[in-house]
């Protein structure tokens, strides 16, 4: 008999209840390896995050990035208090780290689980499931531009950031959605802009889609402003498969799209370096939460979610699907946490994950 596949993984769990939702994740993880037999995970946990902060002067090691590279992928907590800076926090940890290995795709699914009822829950046979595609490593988020003229007094100073859109970014995170559509009921891929306003950056981004999508003839493909893309996940989100986006407009719809599901506790991601170079990083949505962490009630199944998409990530596609149906199974039995209107606990909803493995 073959031995099981070990992989190393790197748990950051972070700041406000990223630890509980990560121990959460490796629980259902554990056992779904003891379950199948299919691999095994060897943990390494960082304690990176806010107080180290405080100890250190930095949110993580010096060395923290080249020490990840060592690990098949990370799987992420959350960041962030309210006594670090955003700016601080966000820059010093996971856009380090996203950054760093060069995480280039990020994804977001937006699904409607059994048992839920979201803003958009029409009727039990509607059938909302679309992906957001973000793209990960430049846009508006690369961190360019500068604070000048303060010397000058109050009032006289500038800030410019500045946002960065390359035709090899541009062109690699739009095939990559496109090859993504390809494996989905539905191909089709929708491309949000804001070219109307943006008239070098997003003009660029148009063309480069327009050329893509004429290579890609078996999947379709429309465009549309990033306003009118926010009313179109309200209004008309049965006409979404594929939604690709920047970094700053993808960021803000996803979260729109998971809200309408119903929490962002439901929300998973994966950073993704596509060509594997480096490892990948899967986290939930929903950020630190500060305000509820240490009382147990935090939503797990955004991290479960993450996990699922960590185990497709390594070629564990079967383990991938087993782990999304006890999740659907357990929310269809009505095993929720508060944000989703249920009074289940954090610990409650991971025995309830793991009774339907």
């Amino acid at each position: 008999m073959t031995a099981p596949r070990t992989f190393r993984i790197a748990a950051v769990p972070g700041d406000g209840i990223g630890p509980e939702v990560v121990a959460a994740g490796r629980r259902v993880l554990d056992a779904l390896a003891a379950e199948t037999g299919a691999f095994a995970l060897e943990w390494t946990e960082f304690p990176w995050g806010c107080d180290h902060y405080a100890r250190t002067g930095r949110m993580m090691d010096a060395d923290g990035v080249r020490a990840l590279r060592g690990f098949d992928a990370v799987y992420f907590g959350a960041v962030g208090r309210p006594d670090v800076p955003d700016h601080i926090s966000l820059w010093g940890l996971r856009l380090a780290i996203c950054q760093g290995l060069d995480q280039w795709a990020n994804i977001r699914p937006v699904r409607f689980p059994p048992g839920v009822t979201g803003p958009l829950r029409r009727d039990d046979t509607a059938e909302l499931d679309w992906v957001v595609v973000r793209e990960n490593s430049e846009g508006e988020y690369a961190g360019l531009g500068g604070r000048n003229l303060a010397a000058r007094g109050p009032g006289s100073e500038v800030a410019v950031q500045t946002s960065l859109f390359t035709e090899a970014g541009c062109e690699r995170i739009i095939r990559f959605a496109f090859e993504l559509a390809r494996t989905r009921s539905r191909p089709k891929v929708t491309c949000v802009t804001k070219s109307n306003a943006q008239q070098y950056g997003m003009v660029l981004w148009d063309e480069v889609f327009a050329r893509v999508a004429a290579q890609y003839p078996d999947v379709e493909s429309d465009s549309g402003l990033v306003d009118a893309m926010a009313a179109r996940f309200v209004l008309n989100p049965e006409e979404l498969s594929v939604v690709v986006a920047s970094n700053l407009h993808a960021d803000i719809l996803s979260d729109l799209g998971s809200a309408l599901t119903g929490s962002l506790g439901l929300a998973a991601s994966a950073n993704l370096d596509p060509e594997r170079r480096a490892p990948s990083m899967f986290e939930p949505v929903h950020g630190s939460a500060p305000d509820i962490a240490g009382r147990g009630t935090a939503n797990p199944l955004g991290a479960i979610g993450s996990a699922a998409l960590m185990l497709d990530h390594l070629g564990l596609a079967k383990e991938a699907a087993r782990l999304d149906g006890a999740v659907a199974a357990a929310t269809g039995a009505g095993v929720l946490p508060a944000d989703l209107g249920g009074t289940a606990t954090t610990e409650e909803v991971t025995a309830a994950v793991i009774d339907r493995l």
